[in-house]
């Protein structure tokens, strides 16, 4: 639950939005069609009660005639939460939930565990990142229907996963997870990768401290990640911004009245060094807010895809009852008055691809020399574990790795030539080179294209790459 000024702040908007009306009607006029609204939906009710033939529950009809009236606003982003919707809402925020404590990848053919919560019954049991995973208790994964993961805390659930080929079985207790919204390392030449997953009532304290600690550790640039970032509370946003700039407009927002307000930052603190931030499609809401913030007013170069693209600003208001209502009640702007909602905000540098778009954030924030290592499920960078893969596909003596990794390590681009089956890899100088599905220089499956390593050092020899048959890794670097 937010505080209570927090919630007070959020009220007194709302109800100066309804001021702005009120030269409309009469105080008499209004009261008078208020009573015969409420007239005329209480002359409903009884008539349902009294003579519908099944019967009706009214507690039923009153939240259905609540959904109703909320539903016809056309907005997804505004809900009517019971006590208990309500407290779970703010639990999903707050990075709250039941469950094992893994981040699970899918993809066209299986099911893996990219990442691990430190200290979480996962961990505890043994999983870990890169295990994929075969049955839910004893039922295939193909089969599998929801969420069968989450449960409540104290229950069981047993995993039967597969690692390095070997099938492995894991009992897991199920318990309350509450993770941090940001951890962070420093990587290289003094890089601080900081990873930014929500903006719960607490990121703006881990946040400070966090950026404490990269400071001491000599941090020179910036990785901000916001990647699957789906937004959370604004004032978290507000005050994370602050830490990158000292005064300025974080952005406008607007009511009803379509007027726009700047949101100004007058006693914050430049940030100092050069920050890249990395963005994907489920960078949304509050990141947004931060991600504009900062590329408007220059203080980041953005890298990755096309944001979400939700440019409105819901309040929490608390109903007499206990109940909650979110409702939309103001759209936001970027600094520079870029409305992006249903479009997203663009990168300054488009790149696709996990991993690919990682090794591009570490180039531009002064990592000079990179070996990525891992397999089809992971990633290391320099020794670090993130979450990624190199792409590695064995067919017999060749090895293949992601064209898209392949081209961030030299610094190029991929396309694909689909007229004649070709990834073609176009360096910094212009110039291009094909490789064929045909040649077996390249291969493409489900929607990514792999080369032929050979055949990529042949055209490039700067790549440097070794495979380790009994870990079954791959390394990659450029000279």
């Amino acid at each position: 639950m937010k505080s209570n000024k927090v919630i007070s702040a959020l009220l007194g908007s709302c109800l100066a939005l309804s001021l702005t009306f009120a030269p409309v009607v009469s105080a008499a006029d209004a009261a008078q069609a208020s009573t015969d609204n409420r007239d005329l939906i209480n002359e409903v009710m009884n008539i349902l009660e009294n003579y519908n033939l099944s019967g009706v529950d009214k507690d039923t009809l009153i939240r259905g005639a609540i959904d109703g009236m909320v539903n016809t606003l056309d907005d997804p982003y505004s809900q009517y939460f019971n006590t208990e919707e309500a407290a779970q809402f703010e639990h999903d925020v707050d990075l709250e939930y039941v469950g094992i404590g893994v981040r699970l990848q899918y993809t066209a053919t299986e099911l893996y565990i990219e990442d691990i919560t430190p200290g979480s019954p996962a961990e505890q049991a043994g999983l870990k990142r890169g295990d994929t995973i075969v049955k839910i208790n004893g039922i295939p994964v193909e089969e599998t229907e929801g969420d069968e993961l989450s449960g409540a805390a104290g229950t069981k659930v047993t995993l039967q996963v597969l690692r390095n080929g070997v099938s492995k079985s894991f009992r897991v207790t199920r318990n309350e997870i509450s993770s941090t919204s940001v951890t962070g390392t420093i990587v290289g030449q003094k890089i601080a990768y900081i990873t930014l997953s929500g903006f719960t009532q607490n990121s703006d304290e881990e946040f400070a401290a966090m950026l404490k600690k990269m400071r001491a550790a000599g941090m020179k640039s910036m990785v901000l990640d916001l990647r699957d970032n789906l937004g959370g509370y604004m004032d978290s946003a507000y005050n994370i911004t602050s830490n990158f700039m000292d005064k300025g407009i974080m952005m406008y927002t607007s009511d009803q009245t379509g007027a726009l307000t700047p949101v100004t930052i007058t006693s914050g603190s430049k940030i100092g060094v050069p920050v890249v931030i990395l963005t994907n499609e489920y960078t949304a809401s509050a990141s947004e807010a931060l991600t504009g913030a900062l590329r408007d007013n220059k203080l980041a170069t953005v890298v990755g895809t096309r944001s979400f693209g939700k440019a409105r600003i819901q309040s929490l208001l608390p109903m007499s009852n206990g109940d909650m209502l979110k409702l939309t009640t103001q759209k936001y702007l970027t600094p520079n008055k870029e409305d992006f909602n249903h479009i997203g905000l663009a990168p300054d540098i488009e790149v696709k691809g996990k991993t690919a778009q990682l090794i591009t954030a570490l180039q531009i924030a002064g990592m000079k020399s990179i070996e990525v290592s891992g397999d089809h499920h992971i990633l290391n960078v320099n020794g670090v574990a993130f979450a990624g893969n190199v792409g590695l596909i064995k067919q017999g003596d060749k090895t293949y790795a992601s064209s898209l990794v392949l081209g961030a390590l030299i610094e190029g681009d991929i396309t694909w030539d689909a007229k004649n089956k070709k990834v073609i890899v176009t360096n910094g100088a212009g110039k291009a080179t094909g490789f064929t599905l045909s040649s077996k220089e390249a291969l493409s499956q489900n929607g990514e294209t792999f080369i032929e390593l050979n055949a990529f050092k042949k055209k490039f020899p700067a790549l440097v790459w070794s495979y380790n048959a009994t870990q079954k890794q791959l390394k990659l670097s450029v000279k």
